[in-house]
């Protein structure tokens, strides 16, 4: 044991030398976010009275699908931030730790790096050991952080106690996917697969979450997040659900460890196929290229929106029934419209499963600078292949992901509205709904074809842009957002149909921004040099 860890302490020291500014900006966005909520809410919500409204408001399964429960009989300012923040925060968490997870393991290891460092006087067992002491570092420096500033708000209702519960819960979630990812990492033979059997798990634990409590049922002990809701800090300080997360993370960690000792460096037990000794037709062209490297994630991606809108199709049919009860919302809702309450929801549902569509198409594009990285494009580039070839093939597949994913989640929201409603939505009305989103779609996937045609290595900055259009169209209405910062995004000019009739002028220029960017980024990368 002592052989195999050797080195394991200056290992870690180089980690957290190497990547200190990525370690720092996440752990520094997560905590000024989280700090700025409770701070906003104490702005909006000055009065018990005023949160109480709100509490009503949250009364619906669809909100309890998408943050969980709360405690809405008691809603302070601190169970205000727990329910509508915490399980949000918790997957945000749950994605940085899995993405430093596989770049610290597996990303290393394909790309050559652990073998030359193990060629040195470093353990068979250090490079999986500094990772896990590095990501067990970054998770106790984060809770300690939220611990100290949402204690020093000195906000009523939110103590220390409740505070040191949401940073330790917050960690404890971390921890606990950090564990899968390293698992992931021995799994599969690529950084690639390892993020996609993670995200898978954390999909499906959001998912699990989701049908648990909206049914109220045991399913939400299936799910690390069922754990994280049931906390509940500043309310019901419930501390116990954390040692499980903490107790999983560290037996995940060490079955990962396990499991590397049982391979080879370089391979994972789940092989790939060998493929063919001679290409077809159809994989002498760019585009193909690109869809053939491309297919294990569109198709775990297309598997995931699926359950993602059956998920979000399953609460549809008690929406009539709970507004029926609720003298409060049902007047505000006859005041807004004189349509059904699922169609009212519908728009709120579809931009959600939008900005989530979003994101494979962008992964798609940003695949390119990846492979400019690493030395790929040069060989493609030196054959009878030219540059706007490339990465049209690859915006292609870019736009078909957000096309493709955005009419799977629609799918799946109206095959599980069908046998859950009394009166079901017209299919319609449904792809109608999600029909309206892509143009917007289209533009996040132009703007990250112009970011990468002109400035590479600036493109990351579009996921900003993304988290941006979320804040300001989803959290708009808790935020009072105004109008002018949600048109800044081009979500926030997609037409609320069927609520409201479509604006085919707005959805008609945003393809053609959406057109114009593409053709910039085009014409840019023909011109750059390669990375």
């Amino acid at each position: 044991m002592g052989r195999s860890m050797a080195g394991n302490g200056r290992l870690t020291r180089f980690i957290i030398r190497r990547d200190f500014v990525r370690l720092f900006l996440w752990v520094v966005s997560i905590s000024v976010v989280t700090l700025a909520v409770p701070l906003s809410f104490q702005e909006l919500y000055p009065t018990q009275e005023q949160r109480n409204v709100m509490a009503e408001t949250m009364r619906n399964p669809a909100m309890t699908a998408m943050v969980g429960p709360g405690n809405l009989e008691h809603y302070t300012l601190g169970a205000m931030t727990t329910h509508q923040m915490l399980l949000l925060t918790a997957v945000a968490v749950a994605l940085m730790n899995i993405l430093l997870a596989v770049r610290f393991t597996r990303a290393e290891e394909e790309a050559g790096m652990t073998e030359m460092i193990r060629s040195l006087s470093i353990g068979r067992s250090s490079p999986l050991s500094a990772a896990m002491t590095v990501l067990l570092g970054v998770n106790a420096v984060l809770a300690i952080v939220l611990w100290i500033g949402l204690t020093s708000l000195g906000i009523e209702g939110m103590g220390s106690s409740g505070a040191l519960l949401y940073g330790l819960t917050l960690g404890g979630t971390g921890l606990f996917f950090a564990g899968v990812a390293v698992v992931c990492a021995q799994l599969a033979e690529s950084a690639r697969g390892a993020t996609s059997l993670a995200m898978i798990v954390l999909v499906g634990s959001y998912v699990i979450q989701s049908s648990g409590n909206v049914t109220e049922s045991v399913m939400i002990w299936l799910s690390p997040f069922g754990w994280v809701t049931s906390v509940q800090p500043f309310s019901e300080n419930n501390g116990w659900p954390i040692v499980f997360l903490v107790v999983s993370g560290v037996v995940l960690g060490s079955i990962a460890g396990i499991l590397q000792g049982k391979r080879d460096l370089g391979s994972g037990f789940i092989h790939q196929k060998p493929g063919r000794a001679h290409a077809s037709a159809f994989l002498k062209t760019p585009l193909a290229l690109v869809l053939r490297l491309q297919r294990t994630g569109i198709s775990i991606w297309a598997i995931g929106m699926l359950i993602l809108g059956l998920s979000y199709g399953s609460v549809l049919g008690d929406l009539e029934s709970f507004f029926d009860g609720n003298e409060l919302l049902a007047n505000m809702l006859t005041g807004n419209s004189d349509r059904p309450v699922a169609e009212q929801f519908l728009p709120m549902l579809m931009l959600v499963m939008a900005f989530i569509a979003t994101i494979p198409g962008i992964l798609a594009l940003h695949k390119l600078v990846g492979e400019e990285k690493k030395g790929r494009v040069d060989s493609v580039l030196g054959r009878r292949v030219s540059r706007t070839q490339l990465m049209g093939g690859y915006v292609f597949v870019a736009v078909m992901n957000g096309v493709v994913m955005n009419s799977l989640a629609a799918t799946g929201l109206w095959l599980a509205g069908r046998s859950v409603m009394a009166e079901p939505l017209t299919i319609a009305t449904v792809f109608g709904a999600s029909a309206v989103q892509l143009p917007a779609i289209a533009v996040m996937i132009g703007v990250s074809s112009l970011l990468i045609g002109i400035a590479p290595r600036w493109s990351s900055l579009v996921w900003l842009y993304i988290v941006y259009s979320f804040v300001t169209l989803y959290l708009g209405s808790l935020f009072q957002v105004p109008d002018w910062a949600a048109r800044l995004s081009p979500f926030g000019w997609v037409s609320e149909w069927p609520s409201e009739s479509v604006n085919w002028m707005a959805e008609g220029g945003l393809l053609a921004i959406a057109a114009v960017l593409v053709v910039i980024g085009l014409f840019g990368y023909r011109r750059r040099d390669i990375l």
